[in-house]
């Protein structure tokens, strides 16, 4: 993209803003203050312009937050994932097809939020558009102060849900500005675009692909007056999407959810702690509902003003995933393992977006673990490195934040959980091991290891394990399956207890590197073993040859024995059995989100492949899911595991990685 002649624009009325900075240490403190004027901004910008001939046509586009791109009246595509601004990304597009000798028009509606929160870098003041057209490689057009800007008054909030996480929108069709995108639209009164000061986005270009969007018919469609309920089949990510004609000013009231009420109306007041409400006023003429940000759900009901006339073969919910060809194949052939393998599938087929999120409803967060599992679950499926590389690259960023990492990526909201960067250093050898891409991981060497440098020099007491933790250590997730382990870990606050799960993942991840490291022909990157014998000398018990949770605590909980088993921690044989024989008589129990692979994994590297099976096809876990009717799987094993879940989590998607074959045996063995 040619930096020299494209220009940032913006808004005139924002051109000015000063960056506001919004990363920081989650303990250090910090509220930020902005006011409602800078927050769900629509800012649209149009251009006309003449093109001499037909040739190959590359258009290189980006915007912060986010933007949607018409073409003549089409609509084209829409982006960018979510990056830094040290490392921000921009879509190379195609856009031949769009494209014709003579005149033609190119629109953007562009979106900056201006929330603290887990989706993009917002609430930074940073909003601009910045693109450059190519024929044949030459620049025809480039963003600047001759393209056409105004705000789009159509949307307004009706309130945030989640986390802050999105703007409930209510949508006036009487707006000014509805059919911007079209080529006889007047835009005359329009202001001229203005070039951003203080822009400072690195660009980059986006190495992942663009959205697919497929529009999905309702499976039922219920008409009880003027309430009209819609049914999808089952939980999606998207737009909802229908043409309607009624009297001028009045309102379609919309709600949304992912289950219905025991009466059968919708529980629009998501567990996910959304509530899912919306609005369109019409114009009088017929109307087009024209949503911006996405919501997830199944079930739809629109409440129509008196006389409204809804055209019902319109209505459909425009659906996006990431684009998605199965490659992988089942290991099993019963109707069980069929049954928890498409489950499974479906949901990271439907669920991934333009990165991996824990769930897209009440956070939409790229987090750290969950994504680490997530995503070599979608690998598997793909046998495609392109996002999981992204992955490590996004979150090697964030250590301008934290040397440590932070949690959730490419976001301004800033939260750090112990666990996960050990979780990510395990993901850089499983990577390695499966694609032998020794290159990749080379060049990303240093960072990895400053990574344990970063817990060992701040962590470490004298015996080498950590402790003082100014990072949340989750155990497990939801609470409830950390079978009672017996520290204080509450958020938000330094746990200064030495305790069993993080240092067992500590001593998991100082051997990963080490593994990475044989692997690249580098010597180690530590000895294991001294942190194995303090491990040892910390929490094992020999009188019940099993692991307390803590140096202040003789509970023995599941997780504390899973980790320090899965990691190769077991002093003896007879120490390894108990273990496995806690987990056959807690199953499920105590394990979830997180303990959940290594547990299975431990089984399977130690000839428990039986009791692998049979816990795949345990009525209380993936079946369970399908047993309540669920589509995509749930934050837990159930729809009530936790009091705010989600019941589109992709991460419980892990089942794939014991349903298929990639040589788990011999890569998850930390035994030596």
């Amino acid at each position: 993209m040619d930096k020299n002649s494209a220009r940032w624009i913006t808004h005139p009325a924002i051109k000015d803003w000063e960056i506001q900075n919004v990363f920081h240490r989650q303990l250090d403190k910090k509220v930020f203050h902005i006011p409602q004027y800078e927050k769900n901004l629509h800012i649209l910008f149009r251009k006309e312009f003449e093109l001499s001939a037909a040739g190959k046509y590359i258009l290189n586009i980006t915007a912060d937050d986010y933007y949607k791109l018409y073409i003549n009246g089409e609509f084209v595509s829409q982006g960018p994932a979510p990056g830094y601004p040290t490392r921000y990304f921009y879509n190379e597009l195609d856009v031949t097809s769009f494209l014709k000798p003579g005149k033609n028009l190119i629109v953007v509606h562009t979106y900056y939020q201006g929330l603290i929160n887990r989706v993009w870098v917002s609430g930074d003041r940073r909003h601009g558009l910045f693109m450059e057209l190519l024929a044949d490689d030459k620049s025809v057009l480039v963003s600047d102060e001759s393209f056409r800007c105004t705000y789009h008054t159509a949307y307004s909030s009706c309130g945030t849900v989640g986390y802050s996480t999105q703007f409930m929108e209510h949508y006036d069709c009487r707006a000014p500005e509805i059919g911007f995108e079209n080529p006889d639209f007047d835009d005359t009164k329009w202001l001229q675009a203005a070039c951003r000061k203080n822009a400072d986005w690195q660009l980059l270009k986006q190495p992942s692909k663009q959205l697919t969007f497929e529009d999905v018919a309702p499976v039922k469609i219920t008409r009880t007056g003027n309430r009209v309920q819609l049914d999808f089949g089952a939980i999606n990510v998207g737009y909802l999407k229908f043409r309607i004609k009624g009297a001028s000013g009045s309102t379609v009231k919309m709600f949304f959810a992912q289950e219905l009420n025991e009466d059968g109306t919708l529980r629009s007041r998501l567990r996910a702690n959304c509530f899912y409400q919306s609005y369109m006023t019409l114009s009088g003429s017929l109307d087009e509902l024209n949503e911006y940000d996405y919501k997830t759900f199944r079930y739809a009901e629109l409440i129509l003003p008196d006389g409204a006339e809804l055209d019902e073969k319109s209505i459909v919910f425009v659906i996006r995933y990431y684009p998605f060809e199965l490659k992988a194949q089942c290991n099993a052939a019963d109707e069980k393992a069929l049954q928890v393998w498409q489950l499974c599938v479906d949901t990271l087929h439907y669920g991934v977006q333009e990165v991996i999120q824990d769930c897209m409803e009440r956070e939409k967060g790229y987090y750290l673990g969950d994504g680490c599992y997530t995503m070599w679950s979608y690998t598997l499926l793909l046998q495609d490195y392109t996002l999981v590389e992204k992955l490590f690259d996004d979150f090697l960023e964030s250590s301008f934040i934290n040397r440590g990492l932070m949690t959730c990526g490419c976001c301004s909201l800033m939260q750090e959980i112990a666990e996960y960067p050990f979780i990510f250093i395990m993901l850089a050898w499983i990577y390695l091991a499966h694609s032998h891409r020794k290159d990749f991981i080379r060049e990303r060497y240093a960072k990895l290891a400053d990574i344990l440098d970063f817990y060992r020099e701040n962590y470490a007491d004298s015996d080498g394990l950590l402790h003082n933790l100014d990072k949340w250590c989750v155990v497990e997730w939801p609470p409830a399956f950390r079978d009672n382990y017996d520290v204080d870990i509450t958020e938000g606050k330094v746990c200064t207890v030495k305790h069993n799960v993080i240092n067992a993942y500590y001593i998991g991840a100082v051997k990963s590197l080490n593994k990475v490291a044989a692997e690249l022909g580098l010597p180690p990157y530590m000895d294991a073993a001294a942190l194995e014998k303090s491990f040892h000398n910390a929490f094992y018990l020999p009188e019940k040859q099993l692991f307390r949770d803590s140096v202040e605590s003789g509970h023995i909980s599941s997780v504390g024995n899973i980790y320090a088993a899965f990691f190769g921690l077991c002093p003896d044989q007879a120490s390894l059995q108990k273990v496995i024989e806690l987990i056959d008589e807690k199953r499920f129990a105590g394990s979830n989100l997180f303990a959940t692979v290594p547990m299975l994994a431990l089984l399977k590297i130690n000839g428990r492949n039986d009791l692998v099976q049979t816990l795949l096809r345990d009525e209380n876990a993936w079946l369970n899911i399908l047993r309540e009717d669920g589509k995509r799987t749930f934050e837990g094993w159930s729809r009530d595991s936790k009091v705010n879940a989600s019941l589109f989590h992709l991460t419980m998607s892990q089942g794939i990685l014991f349903l298929t074959d990639w040589g788990l045996e011999e890569i998850l063995d930390f035994s030596n």
